[in-house]
């Protein structure tokens, strides 16, 4: 096998999979509203989604256990082996089993369904064959349905675990929505890392102010917008009126483009060759919301403001990094 062949072989299986999950997508119905509710009302009494599998399917429960858990959902794995040695102790009134096996029959998800049912709780089966065992034996079906597996041989689960996964996603984020589930919550549930921190910090936690904060005046100069940021260190000087409102922005690549077009006299005022109304933030917006506006925008440099349009701090692009939200 060639180099060209084994990309085009990629690509075969990719495309499998990818009709397998629009197969999956066509297939939502009554079964997924169904499974939605019943999450819900489970939560919503107190109870927790447990999640089970074998195999591959053990690991997609871990993934999709681990979704709920950090979007608002309160969900456990249990490994079917495992819950007739102990496990069952997880068990709690108002909970709700969703045991995922494509085909169906696997005979250690179909030993724990009664186990389960004398507990009390609802199953929720998440099945390629809606006639199998573990379909009869669930109060809810949520099929996944595909074409083929990308397997050569039909056997590995590819597509399946796949459009399993796409499943519960969605299935997660509909939730999301039921539970009116915000970005404050998802940062309290991720306090650590680059994530917690974009969610938990503001503007006005991350912004320079004081002496790292070059603020000018419309009638400095372009000499005196040199200057400022050399004192701050910062890539850019920021332009106010008499009130201080924002009124533009002076950053270093201004300086160089200038120059590059016959700016000569540094006693030039800096209103002439600033940029007028700058994008900018307010104060309370969100750091993740200050990254994407640097990575829509491409600017190294966004000035904040308060309500009133006041200036009040800076952003440097540099400095996000520093604050580990980037």
């Amino acid at each position: 096998m060639d180099n060209r062949q084994m990309i085009e072989r990629a690509r075969q299986v990719m495309d499998t999979e990818i009709e397998g999950l629009r197969l999956s997508r066509d297939a939502m119905g009554d079964g997924f509203v169904q499974t939605v509710r019943l999450l819900y009302d489970a939560i919503a009494a107190g109870g927790k989604i447990i999640v089970s599998g074998v195999g591959k399917n053990l690991h997609i429960a871990e993934k999709f256990s681990a979704t709920l858990a950090s979007t608002g959902s309160i969900s456990v794995v249990m490994n079917p082996i495992q819950a007739m040695h102990g496990d069952l102790g997880m068990v709690a009134e108002n909970d709700v089993l969703v045991a995922l096996s494509f085909s169906g029959e696997s005979d250690e998800i179909i030993k724990l369904i009664p186990a389960v049912r004398r507990l009390g709780l609802k199953v929720i089966g998440m099945v390629g064959n809606v006639e199998s065992t573990l379909a009869k034996l669930s109060d809810v079906v949520l099929p996944v349905v595909i074409g083929q597996e990308a397997c050569p041989f039909g056997m590995a689960p590819t597509t399946s675990t796949t459009a399993t996964l796409a499943v519960a996603d969605a299935v997660a984020m509909v939730l999301i929505d039921l539970h009116n589930f915000r970005k404050e919550n998802f940062a309290r549930l991720h306090p650590a890392g680059a994530i917690g921190r974009a969610l938990i910090l503001r503007a006005r936690d991350i912004m320079r102010t004081g002496d790292h904060l070059a603020k000018l005046r419309e009638d400095a100069t372009v000499m005196d917008a040199i200057l400022a940021m050399t004192k701050s260190q910062s890539g850019s000087s920021v332009i106010v009126d008499a009130d201080g409102k924002l009124v533009g922005i002076f950053t270093d690549g201004d300086f160089r483009r200038h120059i590059s077009t016959g700016l000569t006299d540094l006693q030039t005022s800096v209103s002439q060759v600033m940029t007028r109304n700058p994008i900018h933030a307010r104060d309370d917006l969100f750091a993740m919301e200050i990254l994407r506006i640097f990575e829509k925008r491409k600017i190294d440099d966004l000035p904040i403001v308060d309500a009133d349009n006041t200036l009040v701090g800076c952003i440097d692009i540099q400095d996000l990094p520093k604050m580990k939200v980037l």
